[in-house]
C-alpha cells in the first residue's frame, strides 16, 4: 500500500471517545516507576513505537490509519506515566466540510506527537515543520510519508513562498495542514512572533482556518541533542481546543487577531501565565 496521504481513507481502528464534545483521560493510578521516573517508563515505548513505524514507511506501506495509530501508542504512553489530557473543539472538525487549516500556537514535540490521532480521524492532516525533522534518523522515514511541507527555517520570504504552493496543494488534495507561525518552540505565547502565515495559506487556499489553542509543557524542551526527550511531569494537565472555523476576509487582519485572542484567552483559562500582550498583524 502507498504511504501517501489518501483524503478519503477511513480509519478503522482505535480512536479517542469523546464525551459531550470533549476527551478527558479516564482516572488511573500510574505505575511505582512511573510515579517516580514519569520520563524513564515514557521514552522506551515511544521509540519501540517510533522505529515500527519508520519499518513500515521505509517499506512504503506506512498509512494515515497507521499514523493515526502511532500517535495514539504515544498518548496512551503518556497517560500510562499518569500524564492527564483534555481535548475540547472537535466537533469543528468532524463537522467542517472542506479541509482546512489548523493555526495553533507551538510548545514542544507532544503536540507533533499527539494532534495526528486527534485530527487523523476527521480529516487527513499534515504539517508545516522545520526541514530536519524529515532527515533525522528513523523518524525521517515516518516524517516524509507524511508529505510536510519542510521549511529551513532561514529564509522567511523562501519559506512563505513553500507552504503557499506546496500548502495549496495538498489543500487541494483534501488534505488539511496544520500550521504553528510561531515557528520554535516555547512555552512564552507571543502575538510579536505569531506571524501570519497560516491566514495567508488558508486565503490562498480558499479554505477555512481553525483556531488552535494547546498548553502542552508536560513534556518538557530538552537541551542539546535532545531536545525531543525532555522530561515528563504528570502534574501538568495537558490541553488541546480548537475553535470555530473562520474563513479569511480581505487580508485576514480581523482572524488572524481572532486566532491569537483564542490562544490567548485559552491559555489563561488553563491558568498558564506566559503569554504576553499585543497582536502582531503584520
Amino acid at each position: 500500500m502507498s504511504s501517501a496521504i489518501h483524503a478519503a481513507e477511513p480509519i478503522a481502528r482505535n480512536r479517542l471517545t469523546y464525551v459531550n464534545g470533549v476527551y478527558r483521560t479516564a482516572p488511573r493510578k500510574a505505575s511505582l516507576a512511573a510515579r517516580l521516573f514519569p520520563w524513564l517508563s515514557y521514552y522506551p515505548g515511544l521509540v519501540r513505537t517510533i522505529f515500527r513505524a519508520s519499518a513500515k514507511a521505509r517499506r512504503s506501506r506506512y498509512t494515515d490509519e497507521d499514523w493515526s495509530q502511532s500517535s495514539l501508542e504515544l498518548l496512551r504512553g503518556l497517560e500510562r506515566v499518569g500524564v492527564r489530557l483534555e481535548i475540547t473543539g472537535v466537533e469543528h472538525l468532524e463537522q467542517l466540510e472542506s479541509p482546512c487549516v489548523i493555526v495553533g500556537n507551538h510548545m514542544g514535540t507532544l503536540e507533533t506527537a499527539i494532534l495526528p490521532t486527534i485530527v487523523q480521524p476527521f480529516k487527513p492532516v499534515t504539517f508545516v515543520v522545520k526541514e530536519s525533522l524529515v532527515t533525522y534518523p528513523v523518524f525521517g522515514h515516518v516524517m516524509r510519508s507524511r508529505q510536510p511541507i519542510a521549511l529551513s527555517q532561514t529564509d522567511a520570504r523562501a519559506d512563505l513562498k513553500k507552504t503557499l504552493v506546496e500548502g495549496t496543494e495538498r489543500l487541494r488534495r483534501g488534505i488539511s495542514v496544520i500550521v504553528f507561525p510561531q515557528g520554535r518552540r516555547t512555552v512564552v505565547f507571543d502575538p510579536a512572533e505569531f506571524n501570519t502565515m497560516g491566514v495567508k495559506l488558508a486565503h490562498r487556499a480558499g479554505v477555512p482556518m481553525v483556531p488552535l489553542a494547546l498548553k502542552t509543557d508536560a513534556w518538557a524542551i530538552g537541551k542539546g541533542l535532545f531536545m525531543d526527550f525532555g522530561r515528563i511531569d504528570p502534574k501538568k494537565p495537558v490541553h488541546f481546543a480548537f475553535g470555530e472555523p473562520l474563513w479569511v476576509k480581505g487580508r485576514g487582519t480581523e482572524e488572524h487577531r481572532a486566532v491569537i485572542e483564542f490562544i490567548e484567552g485559552k491559555l489563561r483559562e488553563w491558568g498558564h501565565e506566559d503569554v504576553k500582550t499585543g497582536n502582531n498583524l503584520s
